[in-house]
């Protein structure tokens, strides 16, 4: 697992042991952010990026990397938070990230809210909808933020209100959704 562009480029990242956390691959967030970058390396400086269900932080770690002004991390696995924090400390940014052990689904109130929201809960446990409904009722989303929901392929995903499907791609087992927050 490496950062594929940016300031970082070519790093490579302290990848989860064991299966209990499914790292984004390299090759789907080149994609990912190629859509959201429309086709530039860099984030908008202004970027504020929440990562809910980090796991292993590669889709944040990836945001700072090309520019995000900020970055949270989200997570209620210790062994996770930790693996967030060494590679925070590995590439020198640990003054632009914040590492909380928590819950998505049941966040505290949020001092300022996010613009690019990265979610990739556990496959097959129909996770998505409800944290974007409870990061919404805490303060977390930023209205017009742009949400980028990963999935399984198989997974059906009803958006609640107040949401807007803008498109979608498949890379293999993996379904992307990007969608903006309406109010």
């Amino acid at each position: 697992m490496r950062i594929v562009a940016g300031k970082h480029r070519g790093r490579r990242l302290t990848a989860p042991k064991g299966k209990h956390v499914r790292p984004t691959l390299d090759r789907v967030r080149e994609s990912l952010f190629s859509i959201l970058t429309q086709g530039e390396a860099k984030l908008p400086k202004d970027v504020r990026v929440l990562d809910a269900f980090a796991g292993s932080g590669a889709l944040g770690l990836e945001a700072l990397s090309r520019g995000a002004a900020c970055v949270t991390f989200i997570d209620n696995d210790r062994e996770s938070v930790d693996l967030i924090e060494q590679n925070l400390a590995d590439l020198g940014e640990e003054g632009s990230a914040t590492v909380l052990l928590w819950n998505a689904l049941r966040p505290g109130p949020a001092n300022t809210p996010f613009n690019l929201v990265f979610l990739d809960p556990p496959y097959g446990a129909g996770l998505a909808p409800l944290a974007l409904e409870a990061l919404r009722q805490a303060g977390w989303i930023a209205t017009r933020a742009q949400i980028v929901i990963e999935q399984s392929k198989k997974e059906n995903f009803e958006l609640p209100d107040g949401y807007s499907l803008e498109s979608e791609r498949l890379y293999g087992n993996t379904h992307i959704l990007f969608v903006r927050a309406n109010s």
